[in-house]
């Protein structure tokens, strides 16, 4: 029996200066920007379509079942909220339509940011909206990409399932944890 319990991981703050950015106009959708979680410092820099909900409707912070699953798969293969700094595409949740394509190139500016600020050994791009805009490229996508590690822009990149689509099509789970294995082992955990 695993003793593998999903928590809470610290968030590091968003930078003064950005705090209000309304560049890409989710700021107009009422959530607050997340600039990402886990060890600021860590090897692998995790990304996300977005952060997703991080509190209930009262207020009160949970571990949604996108960070249970991802959570878990890192705790399958030996990693730890030390390894692992989780970020996202866009830095606010939407919470209505929006011009998706031209909001994902405007966040992707304090994507390149935060890459610019501290050396990575591994960037992990989750689900296919992860993957096209970090590979800048509309047409690739995770069934394809998955199981190795490329090069993009100077960074070694792997690609996995999304958690979310882990949690609604159990059946990837085996492919999702072949994945981490792959990113313990390229970084030397396991």
């Amino acid at each position: 029996m695993s003793d593998f319990c999903a928590s809470l991981w610290p968030e590091e703050p968003t930078p003064d200066h950005l705090k209000n950015c309304s560049e890409c106009g989710l700021i107009e959708h009422g959530s607050r920007m997340v600039w990402g979680e886990g060890n600021p410092d860590a090897p692998i820099l995790v990304l996300l379509d977005n952060p997703g909900a991080r509190e209930d409707r009262e207020n009160q912070p949970f571990v949604c079942g996108t960070r249970q699953t991802l959570q878990k798969a890192a705790y399958e293969v030996g990693l730890t909220v030390d390894d692992l700094y989780v970020t996202y595409v866009l830095k606010r949740k939407p919470t209505r339509a929006y011009d998706k394509e031209r909001t994902r190139q405007v966040c992707m500016n304090h994507l390149k940011q935060q890459l610019d600020s501290k050396q990575r050994q591994l960037i992990v791009c989750l689900g296919n909206v992860a993957v096209q805009s970090f590979f800048q490229n509309s047409e690739v996508d995770v069934k394809s990409l998955r199981g190795q590690v490329h090069h993009v822009n100077g960074n070694q990149t792997a690609v996995a399932y999304h958690p979310l689509a882990v949690r609604r099509r159990p059946n990837l789970w085996s492919l999702f944890l072949e994945d981490w294995k792959l990113i313990a082992e390229h970084c030397g955990r396991q």
